[in-house]
């Protein structure tokens, strides 16, 4: 099928913050989690989003998946629409986008061993296999990842944090999705792990042809497994561009400040470090301007009076004043 296989139009993610409630009869505060945010995703590729901590990247990727409910926006998968409050279009979405945690432990279940836990999505997406199929598909998928077929009776606390994540993206895949959303993988563990991950999910992304959506705190490992970089900041998005053009020329004063903290070995080619001042505006009363005003080097008045629009020229978008075109 061509065209891209996951589309996302204008995301908003709202939660009701009631421990802002003054008065027993007063409203509740809004927690605006993600604000306008859109992307487009072909097959094949790989789509990172980056920011700092509380910045959306997971709401927005779990609202995709239908596990956080979205206050407006519309989704696309396969140029379908996904209605998530049909049950028919929810278990199609869940056929063929899967997602990976964050914590690798927590999110197998103890009780089961891990040829089980691989399995068992195949009993609800591949009804048809019976149970010596789905045991040998499962056994093939825990190969792929890594995992000797001889572990398979064991269960998840017998294995390390990276052998479980491998576990969990086995698990994900088993069903052979479109799209595999990826919530910090790597974040809970070691450098050298983190790398064997990546390359995994690299080699697993050529073989099966399987889109992936990569979230993380570190724009150094985002730039190595994406093609294309999503930068959010207090859930709106300040920059999409391709990973190389990214990291060889941002235009947007925070993705500047997110590059110049990547660790590089070469001092001639690391970049002074930015360190942001200011205070994060509150979620429960974003400012009216820019979103990043209160902390950018390089503010101007105007950019505390209106937010600027996403300039968008194709190949890439910047949210920044300073990337608006000169008056003719």
């Amino acid at each position: 099928m061509s065209g891209p296989v996951l589309q996302a139009n204008d995301l908003h993610v709202r939660f009701v913050a009631r421990q802002t409630k003054r008065w027993p009869w007063s409203k509740p505060g809004q927690v605006k989690a993600v604000n306008g945010v859109s992307l487009t995703l072909d097959p094949g590729r790989t789509l990172g989003v980056v920011g700092e901590s509380g910045c959306g990247k997971s709401t927005l990727i779990r609202a995709i998946a239908g596990l956080t409910p979205l206050d407006r926006g519309q989704v696309l998968l396969d140029g379908e629409p996904v209605d998530y409050a049909n049950r028919a279009s929810l278990q199609r979405l869940r056929a063929r986008v899967q997602m990976v945690f964050q914590d690798p432990v927590s999110s197998l279940n103890p009780r089961m061993t891990i040829r089980d836990i691989v399995s068992e999505p195949l009993v609800y997406f591949r009804p048809k296999l019976d149970g010596t199929a789905r045991r040998r598909v499962a056994m093939d998928m825990l190969e792929r990842v890594g995992i000797s077929a001889n572990l398979a009776n064991r269960f998840p606390h017998e294995f390390s944090g990276g052998q479980c994540q491998r576990i969990g993206i086995a698990r994900a895949l088993v069903a052979q999705p479109r799209v595999l959303l990826c919530d910090e993988p790597v974040s809970a563990l070691d450098v050298s792990i983190q790398a064997q991950v990546i390359n995994l999910l690299k080699e697993l992304q050529r073989e099966m042809g399987v889109a992936l959506v990569f979230v993380a705190h570190d724009l150094g490992v985002v730039r190595h497994i994406s093609d294309t970089v999503l930068v959010m900041y207090m859930g709106g998005m300040m920059e999409r561009a391709p990973a190389g053009d990214l990291v060889a020329d941002p235009r947007h004063p925070y993705s500047k400040a997110l590059l110049s903290a990547v660790p590089v070995p070469d001092p001639d080619a690391r970049l002074s470090p930015q360190v942001l001042k200011g205070d994060l505006p509150s979620p429960l009363d974003l400012p009216q301007g820019c979103l990043f005003e209160a902390r950018c080097p390089v503010a101007l008045p105007a950019c505390r009076a209106a937010r600027p629009p996403l300039i968008d020229s194709g190949d890439r978008a910047v949210a920044c004043i300073r990337a608006e075109p000169e008056p003719v």
